[in-house]
């Protein structure tokens, strides 16, 4: 089978055609935007993602796209107008993309999308699945939901198969963002005021991402469906920086402050949304991967936190 992977030098696309490279079922053409990236004759340079972007070389004689690339969240974005330039990369591009897969032939389109889609939080304990309504709060789940709202047209219109995977919140080695910073803090051994959270929230090791998408490029009842990507295994804001102090060797140093003084704490300073994302709940259910395609995820999240600081464990 001949796929297509896009964003492959990427934070998860490397993974991801590491393990489908060593997977004798699969062909794989890597399509990159940096000389640098290409790693045999089958990999594609391609200048950005956008409507404009000429595919045909890289589909050429391709089964199944894989869209991991995107323009991804950025929490101090700094451009004038965030949503065109989303929508630019996430939208216009994605179903540029699609369009000349279906004029290729390509049988199957699997979208990374994000739980953003969803939504940015969820009561405890009552998880989102995959047909609840989108209700995205912000440009970037905007963009990933028109994106997702394109690909079905287009899926309707012509039978190319579409398949959705929204993941919460990916960690693994190199991780950036939210992720990262508490790595450092934890890191700088910081006394941090967030020992007595009780929030739940689901987060995606990286291997186990992987380990989906590549469930999802062949298996038949993955087509036309929307999956939520996670773990299993819900964690508490409290409980997460455990075990990161864990699994690097150095306890969290953590005092019991309760979640509502925090919160009121946070909105004197303007502080909101950050206060939370870390104290909130976030929950994805993903029951359905399971049902549907037999998928469990692979390993733990203790395992996962792990490989954070040992990239030579990864699929």
């Amino acid at each position: 089978m001949n796929i297509l992977l896009t964003g492959a030098s990427g934070f998860l696309g490397e993974p991801l055609s590491e393990c489908l490279d060593r997977d004798s079922r699969f062909v794989l053409t890597r399509a990159v935007r940096r000389k640098e990236s290409l790693k045999n004759s089958r990999d594609v340079l391609i200048d950005g993602l956008h409507a404009g972007t000429d595919w045909a070389t890289a589909l050429n004689g391709q089964d199944v796209v894989v869209q991991a690339a995107a323009r991804v969240h950025i929490m101090k974005d700094e451009v004038s107008e965030p949503v065109a330039e989303y929508r630019k990369v996430n939208v216009d591009g994605t179903l540029n993309l699609a369009r000349q897969a279906v004029a290729a032939g390509v049988r199957r389109f699997v979208f990374i999308s994000s739980i953003k889609v969803n939504g940015e939080d969820t009561p405890l304990n009552s998880p989102f699945t995959p047909g609840d309504k989108p209700a995205p709060e912000d440009a970037y789940g905007f963009s990933k939901m028109e994106a997702e709202q394109g690909l079905w047209d287009i899926a309707r219109d012509t039978g190319m198969e579409v398949v959705i995977i929204r993941p919460p919140l990916v960690y693994g080695p190199g991780v950036k963002g939210n992720f990262a910073r508490m790595i450092k803090l934890v890191e700088k051994g910081l006394l941090l005021p967030l020992g007595a959270i009780h929030n739940k929230r689901s987060l995606v090791a990286l291997d186990n991402l992987v380990d989906l998408i590549v469930s999802c490029i062949d298996h038949p009842a993955a087509a036309n469906q929307i999956f939520l990507a996670g773990d299993g295994q819900d964690l508490s804001t409290t409980q997460l920086l455990r075990g990161i102090g864990k699994a690097m060797g150095k306890p969290a140093r953590l005092i019991p402050v309760p979640a509502g003084m925090l919160m009121f704490g946070a909105a004197l300073l303007g502080k909101k949304g950050v206060a939370q994302r870390v104290l909130g709940s976030l929950q994805v259910d993903i029951s359905k991967a399971r049902n549907l395609l037999g998928w469990e995820p692979p390993i733990s999240v203790e395992e996962g936190l792990r490989r954070c600081f040992d990239s030579e464990n990864t699929l």
